[in-house]
């Protein structure tokens, strides 16, 4: 069972930058895959970025140019570098990894979540 757990979160205003840390309790096996999420009440989960064991990342169009996401295997960590914030990127924040392994198997883990509020 792997635990993930976030950091980072709080309250910044629009067009300011905020990072979020996410760390895993132990290295995976196999290939991954990292993303975050996010989630506002009465609406659902959207993902925001991903990014794969391969290094490949990809993000939702409302983000792109202004979130960047990373991995750090070494300290088993993934970030989000978020500028320009927005009001509309007000949400909670999870972490999540999905870790393929044979016979193939896939698990999925999520963390606890982070509030990130863009507020002047």
């Amino acid at each position: 069972q792997v635990e993930l757990v976030e950091s980072g979160g709080g309250l910044v205003q629009p067009g300011g930058s905020l990072g979020l840390s996410c760390e895993a309790s132990e290295r995976f096996g196999g290939a991954y895959v990292w993303a975050w999420f996010r989630q506002v009440p009465g609406k659902e989960r959207e993902p925001v970025a991903a990014i794969s064991s391969n290094g490949n990342a990809d993000y939702d169009d409302s983000v792109k140019g202004r979130f960047t996401i990373s991995m750090d295997n070494a300290v088993r960590t993934m970030y989000l570098e978020m500028s320009s914030l927005k009001f509309e990127d007000t949400a909670v924040y999870y972490c999540n990894v999905k870790i393929f392994q044979k016979p193939p198997t896939m698990s999925e883990y999520w963390g606890q979540g982070t509030q990130v509020t863009v507020s002047s």
